[in-house]
């Protein structure tokens, strides 16, 4: 890897690791375009590195948001009058909503940076979850706001994080379609979709930080892809919440099947290998 291909892989993560078409399945494909080995330990761990740069977005976008949080949440724990607040129970939903895909995420570590690295598992997944996110909009109810959510919600919204780790899926696809099935309007499955991210992408960034730099990487083209990608991440979530605001996220499915069924062509005619 040079610096050429860390600030074209930081572009890469800043634009999709919101947007409901898959970080790690746009960041797969370029690295195989850039003639990167997409089973090498150290590009697997600067992909998940360079996701700080895009949660650290996150963290600043909604710094208010989080400070609120984190304080109702800290008092509620010796104060009762807090515990029925908005914000309080939020920190227990990100709290409790991240575990799933944690254990999940470390069982499954060595498929997960291993076969289902496969760009036939990407087309599938692009193409596959395009239609959940089809069906998901077309019953959204839209009845409840962030005010009305539960533990139940926390839960399930942070079940389908889990799915997230198949590449193609995308991490906000499943979980902003899994609120909406759940009846939340689109802003507020999109705002807990964010605040489920930060714990869960910082520590995979932090897991994998030894990979990336144990071997063919340098700190330097780390600590750019992670730069390039808080930049971007930083322009994508104001930009993806003013427009799930107003439209539907069933207009990412063309873009995911049309990309879905190039990735199959090629593949299928030798084009590009899958690993």
């Amino acid at each position: 890897m040079n610096y050429f291909d860390a600030v074209i892989l930081g572009i890469v993560e800043g634009l999709t690791e919101f947007l409901p078409v898959s970080s790690t399945g746009h960041l797969t494909i370029v690295e195989k375009w850039l003639g990167l080995d997409i089973d090498d330990p150290a590009v697997t761990g600067f992909t998940a590195v360079i996701q700080s740069g895009a949660i650290a977005a996150v963290i600043v976008f909604f710094a208010r948001d989080i400070w609120r949080i984190a304080k109702a949440w800290s008092l509620g724990l010796v104060k009762p009058e807090y515990r029925g607040q908005v914000d309080h129970r939020m920190g227990w939903y990100v709290i409790v909503g991240s575990i799933p895909v944690g254990v999940v995420g470390l069982l499954a570590k060595d498929l997960i940076t291993g076969d289902l690295r496969s760009l036939w598992v990407v087309a599938a997944a692009l193409i596959g979850w395009s239609a959940v996110m089809w069906y998901a909009e077309k019953v959204a109810r839209q009845t409840r706001t962030e005010k009305q959510l539960d533990l139940k919600d926390a839960l399930l919204i942070g079940g389908a994080q889990c799915l997230s780790l198949i590449p193609g899926v995308s991490r906000s696809g499943a979980t902003i379609s899994t609120g909406l099935l759940l009846g939340l309007d689109r802003v507020a499955a999109t705002r807990l979709s964010f605040f489920l991210s930060i714990p869960a992408l910082l520590a995979a960034g932090l897991y994998e930080l030894k990979d990336a730099l144990s071997g063919s990487i340098s700190v330097g083209e780390t600590l750019v892809g992670t730069a390039v990608s808080f930049v971007v991440a930083y322009a994508s979530v104001a930009w993806l919440l003013k427009f799930v605001a107003h439209h539907s996220i069933a207009w990412f499915t063309p873009y995911r099947i049309a990309l879905g069924g190039l990735l199959i062509a090629l593949l299928a005619t030798g084009a590009i290998q899958a690993t």
